[in-house]
């Protein structure tokens, strides 16, 4: 496989292909029915329940399954009901949120993705990923990858991916009620990394292109494209947006006619098809007519279905493999069941079994991670803030003074007036209130309210500080 093949399964953690399930593969259908997506997505299911471990893990060293969380999220299948052996003792959520909450988890040299990938997965297992556990809040510890020398970017800027998945994932990790949590000024800044980086074809790939003329006149990526699109998509960017309209154009150019597969630049195969559709589903944008229904009546989930092995469920990840794969099985399962790259947990069938999980409160003496941004209007400064609560709760004031000293990056607050007591805060970072310009904190999406160093501040909180009218 080529470098760019082998950069895509290194950040998805990818599991290789496993042992055949089934007998033979289903043939293509034009159009496929209702009937036969159902059908899908049951067998599909049952193959990825397959793939759970003994002790009921999806997710661990080397390669991992922990996407198999976003496909199960997106046939209706809550991640709690995964058991082994239907022992309700080692289900498959109760197991990866125990994985995420440990120190070790992901690596000793994490990268943005990591924690993109950490977000998507537990958000769609119905773990709210700001509140793992009293030390593990995935959105803060995304937010430590922000670039200031290069705002809007998160990780290092080459990788253009961990901007991508940082908007999926971002933008769509509402909290438990279905509120966007993070501020819209910060998607926008992604937002327009995103646009500067589409390629003059209309579609994107893995690798930085803003600023570069090669870069941008370069071929794109099926796959890369269709996470563009559902990033922008997510963030709030509609579907009749010219970004979007050219990217669906440059997947149209890809349609291979007596298949309705996208000619992806190493071949048709499932996993590109896979994120192609999902970039579609998260944009509305139904992939079975219009631009997508070939003039042989062919459609891309007609070509994941032919993908797919029955009854076995799994999905070959090129037509001539003999075996399916269990990422590409992920990848495909996800796109035929109209998901995106991420979803809100279904409600559990599981007796007593709730839709969510989350730690409610700060542990004194361990330390905690909160996400923070502070937005003058003209200048945004976005990070990760580390702290050692002395009670189940924390104020403003004192996420702002550990900021001072304990962000990451550095820089996202200098200073704070008052710097002690539990007033109204009047300046930050050398900006203090003026006339009807005053600054006003929200938190996980709630509306802005006068800024008071005694404003509580819960564990797992996405702070917004703000200032103006």
């Amino acid at each position: 496989m080529t470098s760019n093949r082998a950069s895509r399964r290194a950040l998805l953690t990818a599991a290789s292909s496993l042992s055949a399930l089934a007998l033979a593969a289903v043939p293509a259908f034009a159009t496929s029915s209702p009937a036969q997506i159902a059908t899908a997505k049951t067998n599909g299911v049952s193959y990825l329940r397959s793939l759970q471990a003994a002790d009921g893990s999806y997710a661990g060293a080397g390669l991992s399954n922990e996407w198999a969380f976003s496909a199960f999220a997106a046939t209706g299948t809550a991640s709690v009901d995964v058991t082994p052996g239907g022992d309700p003792t080692k289900n498959a959520r109760t197991v990866y949120r125990n994985l995420l909450a440990t120190t070790a988890w992901p690596s000793t040299s994490p990268v943005v993705t990591d924690y993109e990938r950490g977000i998507i997965n537990a958000y769609s297992a119905g773990i709210d990923p700001a509140r793992v556990a009293a030390g593990r809040n995935l959105l803060a510890d995304t937010y430590a990858y922000w670039q200031n020398s290069a705002p809007g970017y998160w990780g290092a800027p080459s990788n253009f991916n961990g901007t991508v998945f940082a908007l999926i994932s971002l933008g769509g990790a509402k909290t438990q009620t279905g509120v966007q949590r993070i501020p819209q000024p910060l998607l926008d800044k992604s937002v327009a990394t995103v646009r500067a980086n589409q390629h003059n074809d209309g579609g994107w790939n893995f690798s930085k292109a803003e600023g570069d003329p090669s870069a941008l006149a370069a071929g794109s990526d099926i796959d890369m494209t269709g996470a563009a699109m559902a990033s922008l998509c997510v963030s709030g960017v509609p579907a009749t947006d010219p970004a979007i309209t050219k990217a669906k154009g440059f997947l149209k150019s890809k349609l291979v006619n007596t298949s309705g597969a996208f000619d992806a630049m190493f071949g048709a195969n499932t996993d590109s098809n896979g994120w192609a559709v999902s970039g579609l589903n998260a944009c509305g944008i139904n992939p079975q007519t219009g631009d997508f229904l070939t003039k042989a009546g062919k459609t891309p989930v007609d070509f994941l279905i032919a993908q797919q092995f029955k009854p076995g469920g799994g999905f070959k990840y090129v037509p001539s493999d003999t075996a399916p794969s269990a990422y590409a099985s992920i990848d495909g399962l996800r796109a035929v069941a109209g998901g995106g790259f991420m979803a809100a947990p279904p409600a559990p069938t599981t007796a007593g079994a709730p839709q969510w999980v989350a730690t409610s409160g700060f542990t004194p003496g361990t330390t905690a991670k909160l996400a923070l941004t502070v937005d003058t209007g003209s200048s945004l400064k976005v990070c990760s803030v580390a702290l050692t609560p002395t009670a189940s709760t924390t104020t403003l004031g004192a996420v702002l003074d550990a900021a001072t000293t304990a962000a990451t990056p550095a820089g996202c607050v200098t200073s704070v007036t008052p710097g002690s007591g539990n007033g109204t805060i009047t300046a930050v970072n050398g900006t203090a209130n003026s006339g009807s310009s005053t600054w006003k904190a929200g938190v996980d999406g709630a509306s802005a309210v006068a800024a008071n160093r005694d404003t509580v501040i819960n564990l797992g909180d996405t702070i917004s500080l703000r200032y103006g009218s």
